[in-house]
């Protein structure tokens, strides 16, 4: 009886076996065939999908729309510019429904949009600028054209040639032309001109004179209502953009400046230099992207002179032939300057650097000169937006002053710049002529960090990993920070070491002794590189005060106010 229940009990296994084995057989099955659970996965992954691209473009036209409504906060002008254009159009566009007094108005009136929509610019000179451009251009090509299509009838039967023939040749003369380099500003209307050209020689024999007359009354109203909603309703001045643009130029150098020199001070380098700055493009860097836009301003400010030109007087501007070429001579020569800044800049990022107890040594006169630098800098660029003239006196006297303190201390202290061991004794100055003289000068001064061991040079390795900041005030005073407060891929600032940081070593022993040497001699020579751009920048502000000195005087800049009370106080 155990025995048959024993048999019974297998048998209820082997059919519960066998029946999920069918059960597994089946649903796999179903699933090689796409009707079961591996079909309803993959149509569920697909539909993810779906919706996550849905997602990512509603994410980026709301992205867009925040950029577009940020653009019009930053600048209304856009805005106002937008809507200007749009009432153009509309007033335009009315003359579609005129069939009185000329009936193929309305027929060409596309001529008239085509024009609001091609020479309505941002300024009125600009406007102006693309205005007499087509103007020229439609008139030149329309009567022209009338007289080749009077040629033309006059051929009979090689009126086709005619044709053909002057259409060629006036595409190849105006392309020609306007490749000149004293033309290039007429280039729009070189276009018009082949424009207008060929679609009165194409319009039929019997269309010419109506589609010169029809195309130049349409361009001459779409132009005439350009000009009076630009000029009427909230004009936007290129001259005044280029005013503004210059003084922006002068704070942006004047920034740069200072930043430069207090951090050199400071002892400060870039732990990663972004690679925007290594590849010169924009960064948010205050000192990197100050000079930058001063250098990039040249296109820049070509095209607004370009179209600055073209208007008329207004607003602080009220005298004929503005000298707007002046502003623009003003900024080359604050460039020429930004230059000198740029290139002091690169001694920060470069890999070779001076100690910082050799910074000290020329500390105060360093900072005394860049200050009275970004000064001067500043108050040009104040005179330039105020539309003042100089007070009387020199304006370079304290930043002269204070390069040539900074040169008198380099002379004082060149032993310190170069190794005077090495001199040749006939070369050797008076004062370095005793070697117990030199070695108390050397001792009296704050020597470099020099590595002498394997062991200095792990200790300096580990040094660098550590922010140190150097108070300009109270150089004995330093508060080190963590470079895991600002996170690794953040441009950081670490102190600096002497460069290089590795050397001939084996085990604590240097073998080439002429090579530390060398690279104390180097680290030493990049502050007198630093120090001689400064002086140099120095050198190029009178080239800068004598080109606002001109410009003042051609631009009729009002006197000073302390003059003017100055002068009051005379005549009383």
């Amino acid at each position: 009886m155990a025995a048959g229940n024993a048999y019974l009990g297998s048998l209820k296994q082997s059919f519960h076996e066998q029946t999920n084995k069918q059960r597994l057989l089946s649903t796999n099955g179903y699933s090689e065939l796409g009707v079961g659970g591996g079909s309803y996965t993959e149509n569920e992954n697909f539909l993810q999908r779906i919706r996550n691209r849905v997602c990512d473009y509603c994410n980026n036209v709301k992205q867009a729309a925040i950029k577009a409504v940020q653009m019009g906060r930053n600048d209304p002008r856009k805005i106002i510019f937008s809507a200007k254009v749009g009432f153009a159009l509309a007033l335009v566009s009315i003359l579609i429904f005129f069939n009185e007094p000329i009936p193929y108005i309305g027929k060409h009136s596309v001529w008239a949009i085509l024009t609001v929509v091609v020479v309505f610019e941002f300024s009125i000179g600009a406007t102006l600028n693309k205005g007499f451009n087509r103007a020229l251009g439609t008139l030149s090509a329309g009567g022209l054209a009338l007289g080749i299509a009077e040629l033309a009838l006059m051929a009979g039967e090689c009126q086709e040639i005619v044709i053909v023939i002057s259409v060629f040749i006036a595409g190849f003369g105006a392309t020609y032309l306007k490749l000149y380099p004293a033309l290039k500003q007429y280039e729009y209307g070189f276009r018009v001109f082949l424009l207008t050209y060929c679609i009165v020689l194409v319009s039929g024999t019997s269309d010419f004179v109506q589609t010169a007359v029809s195309r130049l009354l349409l361009i001459g109203v779409g132009a005439g209502v350009c000009l009076v909603i630009n000029v009427c309703l909230y004009p936007i001045w290129a001259g005044e953009d280029l005013h503004k643009l210059v003084v922006e130029n002068f704070k942006g150098v004047a920034t740069s400046l200072e930043g430069c020199v207090n951090d050199y001070l400071q002892c400060l380098e870039y732990d990663r230099i972004p690679s925007k700055i290594l590849l010169y493009q924009a960064s948010d860097d205050p000192v990197y992207s100050g000079y930058r836009a001063a250098i990039e301003s040249t296109n820049q400010e070509d095209s607004l002179l370009a179209f600055a030109v073209w208007e008329p007087p207004h607003g602080r501007y009220r005298m004929l032939n503005y000298p707007w070429g002046e502003y623009v001579k003003v900024s080359g020569a604050l460039r020429h300057c930004a230059f000198m800044v740029m290139a002091m800049h690169g001694c920060i990022l470069s890999e070779i650097q001076a100690a910082s107890e050799l910074r000290r040594t020329f500390m105060k006169e360093i900072q005394r000169v860049g200050t009275e630098g970004a000064k001067v800098i500043r108050q040009l660029g104040e005179k330039v937006e105020k539309m003042e003239k100089l007070s009387p006196g020199d304006p370079l006297n304290k930043v002269h002053e204070a390069a040539e303190d900074l040169q008198l201390l380099i002379d004082q202290k060149s032993y310190l710049l170069v190794n005077a061991e090495n001199w040749e004794s006939a070369k050797r100055p008076k004062k370095f002529e005793d070697p117990e003289r030199l070695q108390e000068l050397k001792d009296n001064e704050p020597k470099p960090m020099v590595i002498n061991s394997l062991s200095e040079a792990t200790l300096h390795l580990r040094s660098a990993h550590t922010l140190k900041h150097v108070d300009t005030l109270n150089p004995n005073v330093s508060v080190n920070f963590s470079t895991s407060q600002w996170g690794s891929s953040a441009d950081v600032f670490a102190q600096q070491t002497m460069w290089p940081s590795r050397l001939s070593l084996i085990g604590d022993v240097i073998l080439n002794e002429r090579e530390v040497r060398t690279f104390e001699s180097a680290s030493t020579l990049s502050l007198a590189t630093f120090t001689s751009l400064l002086i140099e920048f120095v050198a190029r502000l009178q080239n800068l005060v004598n080109a606002f000195q001109e410009l003042s005087e051609k631009a009729k800049f009002k006197e000073p106010v302390d003059a003017a009370d100055t002068k009051e106080v005379a005549t009383i």
